[in-house]
C-alpha cells in the first residue's frame, strides 16, 4: 500500500508542473506564439496603377484610393496584379502627406488567427506525454519471469 501511494505522490509533481505551465502560457497573453493581430487601419477599395511583376525582389505596386476625403496614392507590397484591378487594402489611421504604405486587406503579414489556440493545444498534448512518460518511469518494468514446469 505505501508503494501504491509513493507512485501517486509522485506523479503529482509532474501534473502540478504541467497544468503550471499551461496557464502560465495562457496567461501570458496572445504575443507568446505570434504577435496579435492588429486592427490598425480601414479597410478601402484601390486601384491598381502600377503593377509590379512578383520576379522581382520586394515587388511594390502602387495603387490610388479614396479615404479622408480626398484620393491618395499608396506603395502596396504585392505583386501580379493587372493595371485597373481593384484590391480591398488596409490603410492607416495617420494617412500624412506624400505615398503611404498599404497592405491588402485580407493578408497581414506574420499573423495567424490559430497559431495561439493549435500552440496552446500542442503544449497541452506535449506536457500530457510529459504526465504519462513520469507514469511509465514510476509504474517501473511490469515483466515477470515464468518459472518452467518440470514435466
Amino acid at each position: 500500500m505505501t508503494s501504491s501511494r509513493l507512485r501517486w505522490s509522485g506523479l503529482l509533481i509532474p501534473a502540478l508542473v504541467g497544468i503550471a505551465i499551461v496557464v502560465l502560457v495562457w496567461w501570458s497573453g496572445p504575443g507568446l506564439f505570434g504577435s496579435p493581430a492588429t486592427g490598425g487601419g480601414t479597410v478601402v477599395a484601390a486601384t491598381v496603377t502600377t503593377p509590379a511583376e512578383c520576379t522581382a525582389p520586394n515587388p511594390t505596386e502602387t495603387v490610388q484610393f479614396e479615404a479622408g476625403g480626398g484620393k491618395h496614392t499608396g506603395s502596396l507590397d504585392a505583386c501580379g496584379h493587372d493595371r485597373g484591378d481593384r484590391v480591398e487594402i488596409t490603410v492607416p489611421a495617420d494617412l500624412g502627406t506624400g505615398t503611404v504604405q498599404v497592405h491588402l486587406a485580407d493578408v497581414v503579414a506574420g499573423h495567424s488567427d490559430l497559431r495561439r489556440p493549435v500552440g496552446l493545444a500542442l503544449l497541452a498534448l506535449s506536457c500530457l506525454g510529459g504526465g504519462a512518460y513520469a507514469f511509465l518511469v514510476q509504474r517501473g518494468s511490469r515483466r515477470t519471469t515464468a518459472t518452467p514446469v518440470a514435466a
